[in-house]
């Protein structure tokens, strides 16, 4: 039998047939199904997430890794950890098989070498404090399942995001998170639903583990990396909320004298 993620939608059979809004209303209702699938799953999330505060606390570090459009998703999570938390970049890592060129171009024939999977972990200088959590919509591809298979035997803690229960993958980690979000709207095109729900997920884990690191306040990003004007005006934003200051002018002259880092500046106010 066909995985769920490749198995045909009979909602959609007539996709080509309609018009250009009925189309888009049969993936959006489509769409609308990806967050209750993502529920389902919130204690699964959860437990994965109090494993992953316990391994950084350690001096352990959060690594993705996956192809194509899992791939993709892991890194884009990674990426912007450290402007919105303020942590290093080397913290919580993405890997796509194929390398960076994969985020804007297929490299699909990567994704059938198990090896290559646990040899991009091996460059990372993976050792057994960390986190990996493999990616894979499909939860059979060899690249990602030979990468956590690796890490799990090495003593990492492992986990894997996937739409497809019972899959391989889900059988060589220690947790598996696993929103079944049904066929597509395009028979196979995991970028849609499957992906949509990967990106909840990852949004989930990522967030709520620097809220339990300490670099959330209320729900104020205090952390926050000020590297552009956007930021550097919410900077101001949030010590004027954190501290009770009035004037404007006077938070940026704080913040700047702090470099700009809003931990910093309150400290600086005692």
């Amino acid at each position: 039998m066909l995985p769920v993620t490749e198995q045909e939608n009979p909602k959609t059979a007539d996709i080509d047939k309609v018009s250009t809004l009925d189309a888009a209303r049969l993936i959006n209702d489509e769409d609308k199904s990806v967050a209750a699938a993502v529920e389902r799953v919130l204690p699964v999330i959860a437990a994965t997430i109090d494993k992953i505060v316990e391994r950084l606390q350690g001096g352990g570090r959060l690594f993705y890794i996956g192809t194509g459009t899992s791939g993709r998703l892991g890194v884009l999570d990674a990426s912007e950890i450290p402007p919105t938390f303020g942590v290093s970049y080397d913290l919580i890592q993405g890997i796509i098989a194929g390398g960076y060129d994969a985020l804007y171009k297929a490299t699909e024939s990567s994704e059938d070498n198990r090896d290559a999977g646990v040899d991009d972990l091996k460059q990372r200088g993976l050792t057994a404090n960390d986190v990996v959590i493999g990616i894979a919509a499909s939860g059979r591809t060899p690249y990602t399942i030979g990468a956590v298979d690796f890490a799990r035997e090495l003593g990492c803690f492992t986990a894997c995001i996937t739409c497809v229960p019972d899959s391989a993958i889900t059988r060589v980690v220690d947790i598996a998170i696993v929103p079944v979000v049904g066929p597509e709207a395009l028979t196979g095109s995991t970028r849609m639903k499957s992906g949509t729900a990967q990106k909840l997920v990852l949004n989930t884990i990522s967030t709520v583990t620097m809220i339990r690191l300490g670099y959330v306040h209320g729900n104020r990003m205090t952390n926050v990396r000020a590297s552009n004007e956007k930021l550097k005006d919410r900077a101001i934003r949030i010590l004027m909320v954190e501290t009770g200051i009035n004037d404007p002018a006077l938070a940026e002259a704080i913040l700047s004298e702090a470099g700009y880092s809003i931990k910093e500046a309150i400290i600086k106010l005692g």
